[in-house]
């Protein structure tokens, strides 16, 4: 007996060694790729200019990595993260910018869209930038990115924003206003507001494209961002009416309201080169 179970245990223990062996062949292996290599209709310096904001500024190219598996060249698709960043940063900065391709080995683009890559990082106008470019190739679910070389542009952009700014465009809005209006504040819903509220809940313009103001709020209540005194058709909105700390916002007249943070002194910080607002307690 004892010899019999010893001949069933060990074609069971060779039986398992096998299945094992089969399923370990059956598996797909990432055997590696080459990194993309990045090339560019241009690299000359370039001063962006709004006139020209549809023409083509530059094209960039660049190679399949060819994915490879033990079962050969993988057939899956790659997506490819074209990514802009100031020289030096080593693409870390808080706001590089990128732009997802599926599966196209280039990508043109035009004055307007390098321009908009430029502004959405809060760049100065009107100043030069060394300017990192590079591909970052992907495969969902296997392998780990692979990016390509770098490639260095000196880029000057020209005034963009994602909110028209108060003030004139013809004199590139250096002559901007803004106040909050609402009763979140003492001054209430008076348009225009009354003393001293015209002056106490008014903005200060740091620049063209960002206002500050700090004021104390009431426990509730709403407002909105007005331009001109007595005038509600130029005036700002949030698009979310529960955020109350940070969100984005629109040039219209509509609602919903910004909303209250709750009572107390708060610093408000509003954006126009990305649309977007911030509250800090103080």
């Amino acid at each position: 007996m004892k010899s019999i179970l010893k001949l069933l245990f060990g074609s069971l223990v060779l039986g398992v060694g096998i299945t094992s062996c089969e399923k370990d062949e059956n598996k797909i292996y990432y055997e590696g790729a080459t990194a993309p290599v990045l090339t560019a209709s241009t690299t000359a310096d370039m001063v962006l200019n709004k006139d020209n904001k549809d023409d083509e500024a530059v094209k960039f190219t660049w190679t399949n990595p060819d994915y490879r598996f033990t079962t050969g060249v993988s057939s899956q698709d790659v997506t490819y993260t074209l990514q802009f960043d100031t020289a030096g940063a080593n693409f870390t900065s808080p706001n590089i910018q990128e732009r997802a391709i599926a599966k196209e080995l280039g990508v043109t683009l035009t004055v307007k869209d390098v321009n908009s890559f430029l502004s959405k990082m809060e760049l100065s106008a009107g100043t030069a930038y060394n300017m990192d470019i590079r591909v970052k190739a992907s495969l969902i679910n296997s392998a780990l990115p692979l990016y390509s070389n770098v490639i260095k542009i000196r880029i000057t952009p020209y005034l963009d924003f994602a909110v028209e700014p108060p003030g004139t465009a013809g004199n590139n809005y250096s002559d901007g206003t803004l106040w909050v209006v609402g009763d979140a504040f003492a001054g209430g819903w008076n348009n225009p507001l009354l003393a001293p509220y015209d002056v106490s809940q008014k903005f200060t313009r740091i620049d063209v494209l960002h206002y500050e103001l700090t004021v104390p709020f009431n426990a509730t209540g709403g407002y909105k961002l007005v331009q001109t005194m007595g005038v509600w058709g130029t005036q700002y909105h949030a698009l979310d009416g529960t955020a109350a700390l940070s969100g984005d916002f629109e040039k219209r007249d509509a609602d919903p309201q910004f909303p209250s943070p709750g009572a107390g002194s708060y610093k408000i910080e509003v954006n126009f080169q990305t649309g977007k607002y911030k509250l800090t307690k103080l």
